[in-house]
């Protein structure tokens, strides 16, 4: 009998405490392996056993019947075992090119062969469908998606009998999954064995051949994705069922909170005006590179803006707001997309990261109270149901779910009347979603203002009372509740792009393009 490609009996891995107990599977040559449950539930600890980043306290691994315990991940890669990281390894001050061929650079005379290594990467680009990225170009000029994808093409140089891949597509849009995907397929036909992990259950039904669920550190079964659907998954994962809010009613707007009056920065986001109430939660969508980001950091004060005025509260007079300091001084929180490198300070402590944005509330005539500190934290960690071991431990070695709740944790403490929320939700699993979303009804009913970018459509309608649909720039239209379809909001997502290809005497149906580009 033909052994499984990879074979894991009873592994474990403790720190202080245990993170993964008796977990065993199999995985077979060319298939994919989804691997499911929510953020520390255990999934980035099992696989980074199995890529050789960290070892196992417990348990045996075997590769095509031989014993496998790689030390590192160089060794794991030697034996064709690959992982595409949730946080890119790229080095931003090199091209495409050199990242992607760094241990494989073709050289003359001790000098690279830069017009070889071009057309290598060429290539290798290609083969995911973005052979229209110039190699030459430095990778930190590139966006989040583009360089998710020059991520996973560097994994793919070289022998790879065993692909681990940790929320691939977070970053990317349909497009760039569907070339994924293609690629997939090809892998599985060389007999490439792939692991596949994602919060995005529809694309773990679309793409694996068997889901295996991690909940508390634990295997709590492994099915074929054939015989189960979202709901089953979801209840395996959090041993209980959640739903979604699709038809939820409006609620009820209050005052004016935030209004925004021709806000412009470049072609990048163009005379967008809208107001924001209190109470009530307004999605802004659009594709990516439609300026969502942007608008969020000029509101904010993070980025300068062309033109355009800021106003607060119903009055008649603009804020000034000339920097995210002062945005926070003026009530204005930002969750920003990218938790870890904007959004906290990965080697300090939960309680500091919770109170950064709000010592005066923690101290008395400039000393830090370090009991009312942990007493204000331990109850939003509490409340936001942060899984830690207490609040003095480091945000860095928390899940992406749990960072997240400790970002919403800062902007609770200080009590922000608008709260900016941009991709709030990106590579959080499906339980921590649902507090997370519980915490923003909550934040609504107590008269905040929220305003959240989102990628998916189907969060936007589910958690959002209005939805404005940016375009090229441009705010083209905002939806209430109860006006919207999903093919309505695409349509004003693809408008001003379908406008300007039709002026060069090029036509797109809205189908394609939806096929193409959107989530």
């Amino acid at each position: 009998m033909t052994p499984p490609l990879l074979h894991g009996e009873g592994l474990g891995k403790t720190y202080v405490t245990p993170v993964l107990s008796d977990v065993s599977f199999d995985l077979q040559a060319g298939e994919v392996l989804a691997l499911a449950g929510e953020n520390g539930a255990g999934k980035s600890t099992l696989t980074k056993i199995v890529a050789g980043l960290i070892p196992a306290t417990a348990g045996r691994m075997s590769l095509n019947g031989q014993p496998f315990q790689p030390a590192s991940r160089r060794e794991a890669e030697h034996l064709g075992v690959r992982m595409v990281l949730q946080e890119l390894g790229l080095i931003p001050t090199l091209t495409v090119a050199e990242n992607l061929m760094l241990d494989h650079l073709p050289h003359k005379a001790g000098f690279i062969d830069r017009d070889t290594l071009n057309e290598a990467a060429e290539r290798q680009m290609a083969n995911i469908g973005l052979g229209n990225i110039d190699p030459r170009t430095l990778v930190g000029e590139l966006g989040v998606g583009y360089q998710q994808m020059v991520e996973i093409a560097r994994n793919l140089v070289g022998d790879c009998r065993l692909l681990i891949l940790d929320e691939p597509t977070a970053a990317l849009t349909s497009r760039e999954i569907e070339h994924l995907f293609s690629q997939i397929a090809v892998l599985k036909q060389r007999g490439v064995g792939i692991i596949y992990i994602s919060h995005r259950l529809d694309e773990l039904q679309e793409i694996a051949d068997r889901v295996m669920v991690l909940r508390d550190g634990r295997h709590i079964g492994t099915r074929p994705m054939r015989e189960v659907n979202q709901e089953d998954i979801v209840r395996m994962m959090v041993g209980r069922d959640v739903h979604e809010a699709l038809d939820r009613p409006r609620r009820p707007a209050g005052k004016t909170a935030l209004e925004v009056r021709g806000l412009s920065r470049g072609k990048v986001v163009q005379d967008v005006s809208f107001s924001l109430q209190s109470g009530e939660i307004l999605g802004v969508a659009g594709l990516v590179g439609a300026g969502r980001t942007e608008l969020l950091r000029l509101i904010y004060g993070a980025d300068r803006r062309d033109a355009g005025e800021i106003f607060l509260n119903g009055r008649e007079t603009p804020a000034h707001i000339s920097s995210p300091m002062s945005a926070v001084r003026q009530g204005i929180g930002l969750v920003t997309e990218d938790r870890k490198t904007q959004g906290l300070l990965l080697p300090l402590a939960i309680r500091i990261n919770t109170t950064l944005a709000n010592i005066a509330s923690v101290s008395r005539r400039g000393w830090l109270q370090a009991d009312e500190e942990r007493s204000q934290v331990g109850r939003l960690s509490s409340l936001l149901g942060v899984r830690s071991q207490s609040i003095e431990q480091p945000v860095g070695e928390l899940s992406g779910g749990n960072q997240q709740k400790v970002v919403f944790g800062r902007w609770l403490h200080r009590d922000c009347a608008v709260l900016l929320l941009d991709e709030p939700t990106r590579g959080v699993d499906i339980g921590a979603r649902a507090d997370i979303y519980a915490q923003m009804d909550q934040l609504a009913e107590m008269g905040k203002a929220l305003l959240m970018v989102s990628s998916d459509l189907r969060e936007l309608m589910s958690v959002c009372d209005r939805i404005a649909v940016m375009s090229a720039g441009r705010l083209v239209r905002i939806f209430e509740r109860g006006e919207w379809t999903q093919q309505d909001l695409l349509e004003a997502a693809f408008s001003g792009y379908l406008t300007g290809e039709k002026s060069s005497g090029t036509t797109i149906s809205t189908t394609e393009a939806v096929g193409a580009t959107c989530h």
